[in-house]
Formats: C-alpha cells, structure tokens, sequence
C-alpha cells in the first residue's frame, strides 16, 4: 500500500505598488514604487553607496 501526501502550497499577493502623481505644466507624472521583500541593504547604504562609486569615479 502507498501512502501519499499533499501539501498546501498557501501564495500571498504582492502588496500593491505605492504610485506618486505629480502635475509639471500639463503633463501629469505618475511614478510606481516598488520595494524588494529579500532586500538585505538599507536606502541609507545604498544612496551612500552609489554616492562613494560616483566619487570615486570622477577621479
């Protein structure tokens, strides 16, 4: 005799994007933000980061 087992495999649904409109002129600008759930650095790191490659860069 065989024995088998099922799993439930429960899915969440990804949070909505957060979006930001902005009005320049008559043009209407509508920005969608997005954020990584398995992200492992700070905007803090990654902003300083990006700063220091710029610099260093330049040189």
């Amino acid at each position: 005799m065989q024995e088998t087992t099922q799993t439930a495999t429960k899915t969440t649904a990804a949070p909505k994007p957060q979006t930001v409109k902005r009005k320049i002129g008559k043009t209407t600008y509508e920005l969608s933000l997005h954020f990584s759930q398995t992200s492992t650095e700070r905007m803090s790191d990654k902003v300083m980061r990006l700063l220091e490659n710029d610099l260093s860069a330049k040189r």
